[in-house]
This record gives structure tokens, C-alpha cells and sequence, in this order.
């Protein structure tokens, strides 16, 4: 059980698990991740690809390899954090970090950070513009950690420290005790999905210049979460210091700084990839290949099709003249008619 007291709102039967494969749970917690990631935060960055003057199927890659990264880098995060920390008695072992992670384990900082690393490998490879798929990615990052962090409220974590008892967004939950707790989960929730409405707009219109909107993300996220992470009651700890909420003090602080360089650079003289000639004919040239490449695969389908259609003459068919009468194979329907009145030569 999950509730809202102060807002009326009540959910019970709260389950993790969402279905059962194999008598293998599928947790909540996996799928809410995988939509909010695969579908939506993938399929934004496809459809928009083209604005940044970027070839779609090569975003793909990228993007597929950052996912990967991305669960990496999330686990990584959370174990060596969390060994670090003298007060965690337990500790993991290569082992466990394998085995462990369907029980937790894994810190969206990470996530970001390793889905940036192997992202930048794979451009690399892709010999691919790495500032414009960086912008597609900052807004993925939000529209994804937004519709995510719903996983949370299935797991009942991610919450914060005891609010009063009056506060109207104040949550209580079989887990959580009936003292209600700050929903953090739902702050980042609405802090993220507004930051994407906010930088899909501006990236139409107002972007001057490469890797202008993923500063932008980088500063609004990290902006957030120092307030959200202070209210948070599960971070990791270095010390007395909370790590999550000092890289976002500092990726804040630098977005913010380049961001304000950069625009004053470019605010006269745009300077943007999508407008290059590179851009242009690259992407032109790639239309153009899957014009042909679907021109091909409808002409295979035309002819496979006259081919099932077409007449054998080892069918053992014959043709019918107009009055339904048989007629032999490659004799002329007036050369039968002339035989049968006698009147050939």
C-alpha cells in the first residue's frame, strides 16, 4: 500500500512484480525503465535526428550502445560508492555485482555518465559529429528520467526525509511507515518532464550552436537535484558528503559557465551542424539510398508476384476461345475454326 494522506489518494496491492516469465519475476521497476528509455527517450531522439543533421540509423547505434553503458555505469556507480563507505559493513564482491543488481543497486548519475562514455565510443566508431547527438541525448535524458523515476514509486524508494504531517504532497507506504516522507521520486519526476517541454521549445528556435542544449541539460538536472538529492534519505555517502548532489553542484556550475561563453559567441553568428554542407548532403545521400533500397524491395515483391500469377505450360492448362471451347497450345484460334469448316489450304 502506497498513499497520499493529505491528497486523498490511495493505491493497494502495490506489487514490484509486474508479470511472471519461466517463473522468472519481471519487475516493475525493469519495465517502467525500459519504456521510459527504449521507447519514448529512443524514439524522441530518431525523430528528431534529422534536425540536428544527424543520419537516423547511426543515432540508433549510438543510442543502443549508450543503453548498454548506461546499465553499466549505473552499477558501477552505486557499488563503488557504496564499498567506499566505511558505515556499509557489507560490501560488494565482483561477484555480487553481477548477481546482486535485481534486488537494487543502481545510481541514475552512473547511468548518465556511462551512457555518455560508451555513446562517445560508438560516435567515434560511426565517425559521427559528437556535440549534435549529445543535444538529442540531453533532451532523451530528461524525457526518460522523467517518465523512470515511476519505478521508484512501484519499489518505494527514492524518497525523502520526514515532512509534517500537514504537508499536502507528504507519501506513507507499507515500506516507507506511516510518517509521511518527502516523494522525491515525484519532484525529479516533474522537475525533468518540465525541463524537456522547456529545451524541446528551445531547440526549434533559439540554439546557436553545437552542445547547446545538452549544457542546458546538464545545468537544469544538476540544478534540481541539488535539492532534491538534500531531501533524499538513501544517497550514497562519501564522508559526510552526498555525491550525487556534488556532481550535480559542479556539472551546474560548469553547464552554466560554457553555456554563457558559447551563447555570446554565437548569438550574432549561428553556428550549428545541421546548417553545414556536410550535414546536407550527407543526409541527402542517405534519403536517397533508402528511396532506393525500398524502390528495390518493391520491385523484387512486383515480380515475385507476376511469377505466381504467370501461366506454365507445364500446367497442363489450355486456352478457351471466346465460345469456351478448348484450344491446343500455340494454334491460332482462326487456324481451328478454318480447319474444322474444311476451308484451310
Amino acid at each position: 500500500m502506497i498513499a497520499f494522506p493529505n491528497l486523498g489518494l490511495e493505491f493497494s496491492n502495490i506489487s514490484r512484480t509486474a508479470f511472471r516469465i519461466f517463473g522468472l519475476d519481471i519487475y516493475w521497476y525493469g519495465v517502467i525503465a525500459a519504456v521510459a528509455v527504449i521507447i519514448l527517450g529512443f524514439s524522441y531522439a530518431l525523430k528528431r535526428s534529422k534536425e540536428f543533421g544527424m543520419i537516423t540509423d547511426k543515432v540508433f547505434d549510438c543510442a543502443v550502445v549508450g543503453f548498454l553503458g548506461g546499465g553499466l555505469g549505473a552499477r558501477l556507480y552505486y557499488v563503488i560508492f557504496y564499498n567506499l563507505n566505511p558505515a556499509n559493513e557489507t560490501k560488494y564482491t565482483f561477484v555480487t555485482f553481477f548477481t546482486g543488481f535485481r534486488e537494487g543497486g543502481l545510481a541514475l548519475y552512473g547511468g548518465i555518465i556511462g551512457a555518455i562514455l560508451f555513446g562517445f565510443i560508438a560516435m567515434r566508431l560511426k565517425k559521427m559529429r559528437v556535440l549534435p547527438v549529445l543535444d538529442l541525448a540531453g533532451m532523451s535524458f530528461l524525457l526518460g528520467i522523467g517518465v523512470g523515476r515511476w519505478a521508484n514509486f512501484f519499489n518505494q524508494e527514492a524518497y525523502g526525509s520526514v515532512t509534517s504531517p500537514d504537508f499536502l504532497f507528504g507519501m506513507t507506504g507499507d515500506r516507507i511507515g506511516e510518517i509521511p516522507v518527502h516523494p522525491c521520486f515525484l519532484y525529479e519526476s516533474v522537475w525533468c518532464l518540465l525541463g524537456f517541454a522547456l529545451l524541446h521549445f528551445y531547440s526549434k528556435k533559439l540554439r546557436t550552436f553545437n552542445g547547446e542544449i545538452f549544457l542546458l541539460f546538464a545545468a537544469w538536472y544538476g540544478f534540481g537535484r541539488v535539492f532534491i538529492e538534500q531531501l533524499r534519505s538513501d544517497s550514497l555517502m562519501f564522508g559526510e558528503f552526498k555525491i550525487s548532489q556534488l556532481l550535480a553542484a559542479a556539472s551546474f556550475g560548469a553547464a552554466i559557465g560554457a553555456f554563457i561563453y558559447f551563447k555570446q559567441k554565437t548569438r550574432k553568428a549561428p553556428n550549428l551542424y545541421s546548417d553545414s554542407e556536410e550535414s546536407i548532403s550527407s543526409i541527402a545521400a542517405y534519403e536517397l539510398k533508402l528511396k532506393l533500397d525500398k524502390e528495390k524491395i518493391a520491385a523484387k515483391k512486383a515480380l515475385k508476384n507476376a511469377e505466381q500469377t504467370a501461366p506454365s505450360i507445364l500446367s497442363g492448362n489450355v486456352g478457351r476461345d471466346a465460345l469456351g471451347t478448348p484450344q491446343e497450345p500455340g494454334v491460332p484460334q482462326n487456324e481451328t475454326e478454318e480447319n474444322e469448316n474444311g476451308t484451310n489450304s
